[in-house]
């Protein structure tokens, strides 16, 4: 009998090592793809030729998209931007939840506050009415008119509310016992058990500030300004051959979008790679169990 289960957990085993490999084959194959692509010859590019491995290989694209001083401006921008960003987001989005988290005994204006933000989700006024917004509070070719420009997604503070909903009630009234207000309670508190949802949301955050280019576009009217996705997406669809000496129409001629592309999605990549790492071991579920003693 002892024979048999040890056989049949092996087989079991087995089996869950052959699924994994798969399932990590499927994520790494299209980097991997991504990464060929930018670093293939034009015209292997083009007949199809790339599969698994750069045909023709070259680092043009690279030398493109890094050859000027503004890609290096504009990824310090982008630095700045996630770093500014995801403190004010995060910031905006716990001190928002942590009152909506609240039953409506507690705080009685909590379902108005509710459905205002659910609207605000839901609809919004337009483009023109956002940017003479933001014009108005001279947010122009300012590097906070990025940072704040949606810092409060609704989607995130109803992730966090439920969080805080299922925290244990019992270490709230323990701290209000000892004397400890909502201040304290908040960030002695929630603060340190939220640490997974904390890092879900900063994941979020980081790779939608990293990501983005409308608004780097619309609230940036000098190219110094741009973002680093902005100045990217700029470079592709506004080259001007006029303004290019003879070596960068060179360069040029042997490049095409979807290498470039390629170089600029791998490039994209890299940050959140090295961040995820050190975020990926909060994504951990039951971090309260055994806080509360029965």
């Amino acid at each position: 009998m002892i024979e048999h289960k040890n056989l049949s957990s092996k087989i079991f085993d087995t089996f869950n090592v052959i699924i994994l490999i798969l399932i990590a084959l499927l994520c790494i194959i299209p980097l991997w793809y991504i990464l060929c692509i930018s670093l293939s010859d034009k015209t292997a590019v083009n007949s199809g030729m790339v599969t698994l491995w750069p045909v023709g290989f070259n680092l043009f694209s690279y030398q493109r998209i890094m050859g000027e001083s503004a890609f290096f401006i504009s990824f310090l921008t982008s630095v700045k931007r996630v770093f500014l960003g995801g403190i004010a987001g995060i910031g905006c989005i716990l001190l928002t939840a942590y009152p909506l988290s609240k039953t409506a005994r507690q705080f009685p204006k909590r379902n108005i506050f509710v459905w205002i933000l659910v609207f605000c989700m839901l609809f919004n006024g337009g483009t023109v009415p956002w940017y003479l917004t933001m014009r108005n509070y001279k947010l122009i070719d300012n590097i906070w008119g990025l940072v704040l420009s949606g810092s409060l997604p609704v989607f995130h503070v109803i992730l966090v509310v439920n969080f805080f909903r299922n925290l244990p009630g019992a270490l709230e009234e323990a701290a209000y016992v000892d004397g400890a207000g909502p201040w304290r309670t908040f960030f002695s508190i929630f603060i340190p058990l939220s640490k997974p949802v904390i890092a879900t949301i900063a994941l979020f955050t980081i790779v939608g500030h990293w990501n983005e280019f409308f608004q780097g576009l619309v609230l940036s009217t000098k190219q110094s300004n741009y973002p680093l996705q902005t100045y990217i997406q700029q470079m592709v669809v506004t080259a001007d051959f006029s303004t290019m000496n003879v070596e960068q129409i060179e360069q040029a001629v042997k490049l095409n979008n979807r290498s470039l592309d390629a170089a600029k999605i791998f490039i994209a990549m890299i940050p959140i790679l090295v961040i995820y790492p050190f975020l990926q071991k909060y994504f951990v579920t039951g971090i309260t169990l055994g806080s509360v003693k029965e």
